[in-house]
């Protein structure tokens, strides 16, 4: 072998060792390796958005521990009090609100989770009469905009009796969660094979147990998805309860706050205290649901 075959040979070494993944770039960094100043950028990016996602609910936490002459203060904290809380809990009917939400939150939750996953299964697994129609009418309730279904809701549930009922809202919030929840779950019972269903008949299952049995076990996060997206929908909700439900002992929390805010009063403090009561309910229900929750709305989305 002569001296030019071996420079030849080392000099194709170093060049399939160059084209190998994670080979050094010129200035000795890696491929696929940010440069120092693009990563500065990325924190930075990420510092301020983290900033400004936080800052509101900073400022309203700030707001509830105010005094009423400083609520719209532009100081972060002055005279630091927890007056706001003591007169909502003293002299509002907060606890009382907060029942009603509650009771309207908790029953949505489980009859939207149960519908929309017994709907998503049912059209995911079986082909019946009329079939595409429903699910085409889930979809198309989705796009009416709620301020325009207020009316004709409330004439609704005026005529079967429902005004200042837990029962109307139940009702009418489960209109606004099932079709999202039943096409979300339809997309996530897609992904879980055929083949399970198929071994729960074998065993002598029937439709209802293998679902029961055997996929819901494996719909979790699909599950877990519908149950806070149904929460959050009756939790929160300002509109229908606003409409829907007059004097102290039938409000919800949505309905209570703006007694706090009207045209001839302001009090900002109790408002802002109660914002605060009112977000932990929904804090906790996401830290319990946080791990499934990115899981079944990936899977959810896979297939439609």
């Amino acid at each position: 072998m002569t001296t030019t075959d071996v420079s030849a040979i080392k000099q194709g070494a170093s060049e399939q060792g160059a084209s190998k993944p994670g080979a050094s770039k010129p200035g000795g960094r890696k491929r696929g390796q940010r440069s120092p100043l693009a990563s500065a950028g990325l924190h930075v990016t990420l510092i301020v958005a983290s900033v400004i996602a936080v800052f509101p609910v900073l400022w309203v936490l700030l707001t509830s521990i105010k005094p009423a002459k400083h609520a719209i203060s532009t100081d972060f904290v002055k005279e630091p009090t927890l007056e706001n809380y003591r007169y909502l809990v003293e002299s509002t009917s907060f606890f009382t609100w907060f029942g009603n939400s509650v009771l309207v939150a908790g029953i949505t939750t489980v009859l939207g989770v149960f519908i929309a996953a017994t709907t998503g299964y049912a059209v995911s697994r079986f082909k019946f009469p009329g079939m595409k129609p429903l699910m085409w009418t889930l979809l198309i309730t989705q796009m009416f905009p709620m301020a325009i279904l207020i009316v004709p809701l409330y004439n609704l549930m005026g005529q079967l009796g429902l005004l200042n009922q837990p029962l109307g809202l139940i009702i009418t919030y489960l209109t606004i969660a099932v079709p999202f929840c039943a096409w979300m779950m339809k997309g996530f019972f897609d992904t879980i094979p055929v083949e399970i269903d198929e071994s729960g008949r074998v065993d002598g299952l029937n439709p209802f147990g293998t679902f029961w049995r055997l996929i819901l076990p494996l719909a979790k996060p699909g599950l877990a998805v519908t149950g806070f997206y149904s929460f959050i929908t009756a939790w929160g909700e300002v509109a229908y309860a606003s409409a829907f439900m007059v004097g102290d002992e039938h409000l919800t929390l949505a309905g209570g706050l703006q007694t706090f805010v009207t045209q001839y009063t302001s009090n900002w403090g109790a408002m802002s205290a109660a914002s605060v009561l009112i977000a932990i309910p929904a804090a906790i229900f996401f830290l319990f649901a946080q791990r499934h929750l990115v899981a079944g709305m990936t899977a959810g989305a896979t297939k439609g």
